[in-house]
């Protein structure tokens, strides 16, 4: 999702462009306060995407919103074809729509911008025409040309695609998006005629339990289930406001007090993604992942997969080469609880089931006198 390469000469000279009068201020990712649980699976989805997304679930007004648009502001520029409208990579055919790998291939010069990751809002009353696109059927017949107006979906290709309250969401419209998520395309069809665009976007969703959760076929499809509360702790709570009172009374020295921890954690983040593909983790490891799913009786081989992958995302976070038991501790349970539900009625555990076969199987059971 961030490209490595094209951006680490801008982080040297600081990536993060300073606050001006045409750009909206965004509240820091560094100053947020708590819900690790939630940063951590945001960030390892950035280093790594194929993780497949994350599932916010908590109480309302606890920063969720403000997270994910301070994850977006946080991640470095980069380069699109200009004047394309689903952000194509100027040189990687698979995040290349066909018009522009045409382009390259028959050596026609294109133009190259940088811009911001794109964070994407699915509101709630969308459409599938506008979530997908649409085809001017008129157009197409009358002038020969596959005339297509680009929906939401293109818009994300390279950013983030976040839906707040996608446990109210049409379960038809949800499927789309996963799709969409796990192929890197979208294809619309209509009357005989099939348009196909790049789609490759982080997938997030959020939502209030209160208010019904995911089918769990659908939810088994999101890489990661984060879980937040509200804050108890007063001194925390004071934090908070007092973080938030700071940054609405004056954005820009706000901004400029994190400006360094933004530069650092943005440079961590390029790193780390240059650095997963040198992560390594023991077979023995991997198969006792496994063995946990297996007595979770988790369906389907998501979990194995996804566990792996964060486990060594976070590896790559902190700059090491090899996967530990501590590492994929930290992971499981935020990959596996939302796949242990079988009843739709069920709530999701806590935590408590994965901790507690996972002790056992890597030997961490603490016998009690």
């Amino acid at each position: 999702m961030i490209p490595t390469a094209e951006v680490s000469n801008n982080l040297n000279a600081g990536a993060l462009p300073p606050v001006t009068a045409a750009r909206r201020p965004v509240f820091p990712f560094t100053a947020i306060v708590g819900q690790e649980e939630m940063k951590l699976a945001l960030l390892l989805n950035v280093i790594d995407p194929k993780i497949g997304g994350v599932m916010i679930m908590g109480d309302r007004g606890t920063g969720k919103s403000t997270t994910i648009r301070a994850l977006a502001d946080l991640l470095p520029e980069i380069e699109v074809v200009a004047d394309d409208p689903f952000n194509s990579h100027p040189s990687d055919p698979d995040l290349m729509s066909d018009e522009v790998r045409d382009r390259t291939l028959s050596q026609t010069e294109v133009k190259i911008a940088r811009k911001k990751v794109q964070m994407v809002d699915l509101p709630l009353g969308a459409t599938e025409d506008r979530v997908c696109g649409t085809i001017d059927i008129e157009k197409a017949l009358s002038e020969g040309v596959k005339a297509f107006e680009p929906g939401l979906l293109a818009k994300a290709n390279r950013g983030i695609l976040y839906v707040d309250e996608v446990n109210l969401l049409d379960d038809h419209l949800v499927d789309v998006l996963l799709d969409s998520a796990a192929s890197g395309w979208n294809t619309v069809e209509r009357e005989g005629i099939s348009i196909r665009h790049p789609a490759k976007f982080i997938l997030i969703g959020s939502g209030n339990p209160e208010e019904g959760e995911l089918r769990p076929q659908l939810l088994d499809r999101f890489g990661m289930h984060a879980e937040i509360r509200t804050v108890k702790d007063p001194n925390l709570r004071v934090e908070i406001v007092e973080q938030r009172s700071s940054f609405d009374q004056n954005p820009p020295e706000f901004l400029s007090k994190y400006q360094r921890e933004q530069d650092e954690m943005q440079q961590k983040l390029v790193e780390a993604q240059e650095r997963l593909k040198s992560v390594t983790i023991d077979r023995d490891l991997r198969v006792k992942i496994s063995q946990v799913c297996a007595e979770l009786d988790v369906d389907g081989l998501r979990g194995d997969l996804v566990t792996n992958r964060a486990a060594k995302a976070l590896t790559a976070l902190e700059g090491r080469a090899e996967v530990t038991v501590d590492d994929i501790r930290r992971v499981m349970t935020l990959c596996l609880r939302h796949r242990l539900r079988k009843d739709p009625l069920e709530s999701i555990d806590s935590g408590y089931k994965v901790t507690k076969v996972f002790d056992r199987v890597f030997g961490l059971e603490t016998t009690e006198g």
